[in-house]
């Protein structure tokens, strides 16, 4: 394994911090509230940060994310990513990539994906779906969302169609998130009418369950980089706090509690990294990564939760002021944390396929 990243993917990182780093300002994230910062989006776009995620691959959009969580900017560029460009390049067939693909790079489409829906959807043989998801991330943006049916059928459905309710509702995180309801909604089947696996030049899958898992996981290591981002943020915060603030004549970095304390917070930040690093490498060089992409997922909730938690505590009574930037970098982590599954379900399916393979 080597996760050195490549030139393009280094410039593309190097680009992202500088963007996030100078918009996404404690001042502009309070005046945003819970909405997303569209000139922030726009600047992303214009820079040509989502265009290249289908270059430089999941682990190029793995260190994106990253610079994304340290900043805790509100845009919606994880789902667009994850729900939309990836998934439509991977899976979608030639004319949903040429129809689909140029929105979705330049910005002006936002996608998002209505996972994991637990109790699923209902397709009807017309292609129609009915059903509802509680609540799904920057879907008050979103143009196109992508949803799976009882089946783990992919399909994409527009907001703007008939059928579709969108009401707003409000999470943990600011993430723009609303409640999507479908009654009787068209809806366009990810692959075609029969669905696809692979690249869109493999085989063809009747239920869909391959490129379901795929996208699943997928968006499972996406999100898992943003929380490292997130944790690396909250721990910076933390370690310039305590290395400032004073007491009792030195500086509370000299405790060997707030030592031992952003010590383990350091260690688990860098073990969500390196098995996000680890699941997005093997997806890009086309290895089996369902398993590394589980343990990512596990350890950007359980260690993510920790190390949020951390961050405040170190900043004593300062981390209780909810205005104060390093309460976001809670708020998003406690998101992520019961994102995509918490820590004790993702565990539990990855339980579940170790006996799977070993029984093969």
């Amino acid at each position: 394994m080597d996760f050195t990243p490549t030139e393009e993917q280094t410039a593309a990182r190097g680009l992202a911090a500088q963007i996030f780093g100078d918009l996404a300002t404690h001042e502009r994230l309070a005046a945003a509230g819970t909405g997303t910062d569209t000139e922030l989006w726009k600047e992303l776009c214009a820079a040509g940060l989502t265009a290249a995620v289908e270059e430089i691959g999941l682990l190029g959009l793995v260190l994106l994310l990253e610079e994304q969580g340290r900043t805790t900017a509100q845009v919606p560029f994880a789902v667009t990513c994850a729900y939309g460009l990836l998934a439509v390049a991977e899976h979608g067939t030639d004319e949903q990539r040429e129809r689909l693909l140029p929105p979705l790079r330049d910005g002006t489409a936002v996608a998002t994906g209505a996972f994991p829906a637990r109790d699923g959807l209902r397709a009807d043989g017309e292609g129609r779906l009915s059903g509802s998801v509680p609540y799904v991330p920057w879907l008050r943006d979103a143009a196109l969302v992508l949803v799976a049916d009882t089946d783990r059928a992919l399909w994409i459905v527009r907001t703007a169609d008939p059928g579709v309710a969108v009401t707003p509702v409000e999470t943990t995180a600011p993430w723009s998130a609303a409640r999507l309801v479908l009654d009787r909604a068209p809806g366009e089947r990810l692959g075609g009418p029969e669905g696809r696996t692979g690249t869109g030049t493999g085989t063809n899958s009747a239920t869909g369950t391959a490129a379901h898992e795929a996208v699943l996981a997928a968006s499972r290591t996406a999100f898992a980089g943003l929380q490292a981002g997130v944790c690396a943020g909250s721990l910076a915060r933390a370690v310039a706090h305590t290395t400032t603030r004073e007491q009792f004549g030195r500086p509370l970095s000299t405790n060997q509690g707030v030592l031992l304390r952003a010590a383990d917070a350091h260690m688990d930040t860098e073990a969500i990294r390196v098995t996000a690093y680890e699941a997005a490498w093997r997806h890009d060089k086309g290895l089996p990564y369902a398993a590394q992409a589980l343990t990512a997922a596990w350890w950007a909730s359980e260690a993510g939760k920790r190390v949020v938690h951390a961050g405040q505590h170190l900043h004593g009574g300062t981390g209780a002021d909810l205005d104060h930037p390093v309460h976001r970098h809670f708020l998003w982590g406690r998101q992520l944390d019961a994102y995509l599954g918490c820590g004790s379900e993702v565990l539990e399916e990855l339980g579940q396929l170790l006996v799977k393979e070993g029984s093969q």
